[in-house]
């Protein structure tokens, strides 16, 4: 059954429980192909990706452990800390990390982060109609260097978003949206 795109926006959940299933690497490199058809002023193009799955997420697992660990104020409770990041991160099957070049114009900037933003709605939605589910997240560990180190990020560049990709093992039921008449003004 073909799904229409206003299904697909209205279904799609963000997911934090995957089943233990790896997700086929060129599905995700097609997904984000068609992805970056995104909306982009001036065809800057500003993005690029990081996918880590199999053995390789052992490096941003550790990455996160000495992260939580090191924020940890309490010298006892470091060790469990930093494990429960550890195997958090541990459990997802794959990271798409969409990096962007941070363009020193600050409205180049700007259009470059919405760009972006639109590219990851994209892949979501893309990802939802094959039946992968995903987080975006955006933690503070995206901005530490263990996580940046781990995923190549260079000077110059932002982590727009972790997604956390993978088949859901769980789907949450939907949370109601405010009415579009509360947030609409019509001016004739």
């Amino acid at each position: 059954m073909i799904m229409k795109l206003e299904d697909i926006i209205k279904e799609r959940r963000s997911i934090k429980r995957f089943k233990d299933i790896p997700v086929p690497i060129d599905t995700i490199r097609s997904l984000l192909e068609t992805s970056t058809w995104a909306p982009n002023h001036k065809l800057t193009q500003p993005w690029r990706f990081v996918v880590v799955h199999g053995d390789s997420r052992l490096k941003l697992a550790e990455a996160t452990r000495a992260f939580i660990a090191g924020k940890e104020k309490d010298p006892e409770k470091k060790e469990a800390a930093g494990q429960r990041g550890y195997n958090k991160l541990i459990g997802v099957p794959m990271f798409v990390a969409v990096i962007m070049e941070e363009n020193p114009n600050p409205m180049t900037r700007e259009e470059d982060y919405a760009a972006t933003s639109a590219l990851i709605q994209n892949f979501s939605l893309l990802a939802w109609e094959q039946g992968i589910g995903l987080i975006w997240e955006t933690y503070g560990m995206i901005h530490s260097i263990e996580f940046r180190e781990a995923l190549g990020v260079k000077p110059g560049e932002k982590i727009v978003g972790s997604l956390h990709v993978g088949y859901p093992d769980m789907i949450p039921a939907p949370r109601p949206r405010n009415a579009i008449d509360q947030l609409l003004i019509i001016m004739d």
